[in-house]
């Protein structure tokens, strides 16, 4: 083996290991999504306090591929094709985490919710909404292992149904709220449930985004549609 096949075989393997590191960091994100939704369902503080557990693990994870790309940089002088590759396994790992804090967020209001009024169907709309995410975010990890722009274009399109069922939960929560007072406070912390599960969903856009460069060389040229319009609609001011 030349010197230059021995130096392109050890940036590879040091890929491999990012590139691993980043999919367990995702795969421990899909587990938390549908965890938190499943623990504010059935009322399980028990498995909300293994969300919280587990976010450490993705936080660690982060650090690990944060700390490994940096070395990596400043000790290989990566080519452009290498360095495209690395900024979006640093790009992805920050969504992972962010996803992984929103997910976090939402098994902390279990207890908080444990003390207040049911809310009718309201957990299991928020559960299809993860599930939404989830498999959003599955795909898009297919999508980076397999270099499949098209997929991952898929993944962002979806991102609108996202925005429109967080949409259709809003004007739920406000309805109930309008109807019994005594909602207002169980409603306001399903809204923030809903408005997490929705960001991850714009976070996982973003993943998906990461692909498109990866495979392109650029970022999608399409304007992301965004069908959250909870803060600009006058309809919702009104009935507020």
């Amino acid at each position: 083996m030349s010197n230059n096949q021995h130096i392109r075989s050890s940036f590879d393997r040091a890929l491999e290991s990012l590139q691993a590191n980043m999919l367990k960091m995702g795969g421990l994100v899909e587990v938390n999504i549908m965890d938190a939704a499943k623990a504010l369902e059935d009322r399980d503080l028990e498995l909300a306090e293994k969300v919280r557990s587990r976010d450490k693990q993705i936080d660690d994870l982060e650090e690990v591929i944060n700390d490994g790309i940096a070395r990596f940089i400043a000790l290989e002088s990566p080519a452009a094709t290498d360095l495209r590759l690395l900024l979006s396994i640093l790009k992805v790992s920050n969504n992972l985490e962010r996803i992984g804090d929103h997910a976090k967020n939402t098994a902390k209001r279990t207890n908080v919710l444990l003390q207040l009024k049911n809310i009718e169907n309201s957990h299991t709309s928020l559960r299809r909404l993860s599930k939404d995410v989830q498999l959003m975010l599955k795909d898009a990890l297919d999508a980076y292992i397999n270099r499949d722009a098209e997929l991952a274009m898929d993944v962002i399109a979806r991102d609108t149904d996202v925005d429109e069922l967080y949409t259709g939960l809003f004007r739920e929560f406000l309805t109930y709220m309008m109807e019994d007072p005594r909602n207002i406070t169980a409603c306001m912390h399903l809204h923030f449930i809903a408005k997490n599960i929705e960001r991850m969903g714009d976070h996982v856009t973003s993943i998906a985004e990461q692909v498109v460069f990866v495979v392109t060389g650029e970022m999608p040229k399409e304007k992301r549609d965004k069908a959250d319009n909870t803060s600009t609609d006058v309809s919702l001011s009104t009935e507020l």
